[in-house]
């Protein structure tokens, strides 16, 4: 028997996501969440492999018939199956990386209190949907709960020379002494330890006061305001238990904390519900009538047969209005200008990080949650959840729960996002959003796919026209990254 030389190699497409911005031609490239710019070259090695795989050799016939030196060709065809965008038919797609069981924590939320003076009607603590199981538990987290979270976070932190603390509730500020005494009490531990501390806190600005402001300012706490646009559509849903809306209550403190808290921006982060959709005009109210800094939206988390959630026809005119703002910051990033849509911002970050995420985001792993008892859930969103407690403040975490929950959102275990070239930013959509629509924090957001992906791709495009004629504005992204 006579030996055989081995079989030429067959090359056909990577996995990619291709785009046009500002003339030119991208490709995202999904294992790797990689953006690549097409040269002429690569256009036509795309355009060789487009309608079927080539043996190598009749591949760079193809590509010397279209004009390339056949060294060129072979060099060109050997950089990209070194990048993935071309690919033989025995290649593996790298793994996502399974992060560490010892993943060094980086941000604690402190659910200060789980009491609140609103009763928002679409709250996911309080409100239909809720998982929260507050029963017997203390309704105020005490001082010692408190430094025991702190002391937590800077032993589960090791490595990071930053570190963060997020003021959650509830109502934050209806606990805010113990607010006070655990900045200064983080501040001192931290420097002890020769770390830095970081502070932000989200609040529906009701019990806003002058000197809560000035402490704010002094102590660089950011502060994010939950706010829904305009008075008529604020009121719809976040009112005061008599049914009393709160509008009228916190527009003049978001001033009032605009004006005078001088050392971080103040965000919004909208809810968007039923009748509570209009993007472009609740942006403008916050961001120019108001002062905010900037202006994030995200639709209501809910079951679908709540009457405050949105539905296809309305997801679909929230997607058309965030293309109008979507277009305005790209015409003020040309420029040089900040824009203020943190939907956007948020996302080219993470195209420039080149993220390729295993989970939807730091839930469980670089993110917990501490409610009022001590309990460690996920995230905020779980807190005092007895189902989703991971462990307590005095124990530690519960590695067995942890791993379970971790397991169930890496983006292997969910099948459905295995074929969506999105999935890198993606990774299958929030674990409690997930719970509540699904019963199960791993169960991919099926509803929002297209949506994700249109939305995905709108930003690839902002990238790519950005990256072309004012790639000096995408620094401010690297330099987040750095600082973290």
């Amino acid at each position: 028997m006579t030996a055989t030389t081995a079989e030429a190699p067959v090359y056909r497409l990577g996995e990619f996501h291709s785009f046009d911005a500002a003339g030119q031609r991208f490709l995202y490239l999904v294992p790797a969440g990689a953006i690549f710019q097409v040269d002429e070259a690569v256009g036509a090695l795309i355009d060789c492999l487009s309608g079927a795989a080539a043996p190598y050799e009749q591949l760079i016939e193809n590509l010397v018939s279209r004009g390339l030196e056949a060294e060129d060709a072979k060099q060109l065809v050997t950089e990209m199956a070194h990048a993935n965008v071309v690919v033989t038919g025995t290649a593996v797609p790298e793994p996502v990386q399974t992060p560490p069981a010892d993943f060094p924590l980086q941000t604690l939320v402190l659910n200060l209190t789980n009491q609140c003076n609103l009763s928002c009607q679409y709250c996911y603590e309080f409100g239909a949907d809720k998982v929260a199981t507050p029963e017997g538990k203390p309704k105020f987290m005490d001082f010692e709960t408190a430094k025991a979270s702190v002391d937590f976070l800077l032993q589960q932190s090791a490595g990071r020379k930053s570190i963060h603390v997020t003021f959650f509730g509830g109502e934050t500020l209806m606990n805010f002494p113990l607010l006070k005494q655990v900045v200064t009490y983080a501040n001192q531990q931290a420097a002890d330890n020769g770390r830095h501390i970081d502070f932000s806190l989200t609040t529906n600005a009701t019990l806003l006061t002058p000197a809560i402001i000035e402490f704010l300012s002094a102590n660089r706490i950011g502060v994010t305001v939950s706010m829904d646009g305009t008075k008529e559509m604020h009121d719809k849903l976040r009112v005061f238990a008599n049914g009393r809306g709160s509008y009228d209550i916190i527009a003049p403190k978001v001033r009032e904390l605009i004006q005078n808290h001088r050392t971080r921006p103040i965000a919004a982060p909208v809810t968007l519900t039923s009748g509570v959709t209009d993007v472009v005009k609740i942006f403008r109210h916050l961001k120019q009538d108001l002062g905010f800094h900037e202006v994030g939206f995200a639709p209501v988390t809910t079951s679908p047969n709540q009457l405050y959630a949105i539905n296809q026809t309305g997801m679909n005119g929230v997607l058309e209005q965030f293309h109008v703002l979507a277009d305005e910051y790209l015409e003020f990033a040309l420029r040089g200008e900040a824009h203020g849509f943190s939907n956007v911002s948020d996302t080219l970050a993470e195209l420039c990080q080149g993220v390729n995420k295993s989970h939807p985001c730091g839930a469980g792993l670089g993110l917990l949650g501490v409610g009022p008892s001590g309990d460690i859930a996920p995230c905020h969103r779980f807190v005092d959840s007895d189902v989703h407690a991971l462990g307590h403040i005095s124990t530690g975490i519960n590695r067995e729960k942890q791993a379970d929950f971790l397991r169930r959102g890496h983006i292997d275990s969910k099948y459905d996002c295995h074929t969506c070239w999105a999935r890198p930013l993606c990774a299958g959509g929030c674990h409690h959003e997930a719970f509540v629509r699904y019963g199960d924090t791993g169960h991919p957001n099926l509803h929002y796919c297209d949506w994700i992906r249109d939305w995905t791709n709108t930003c690839l495009e902002i990238y790519g026209a950005i990256a072309a004629r004012n790639p000096g504005f995408l620094q401010q992204f690297a330099e987040r990254k750095a600082s973290e």
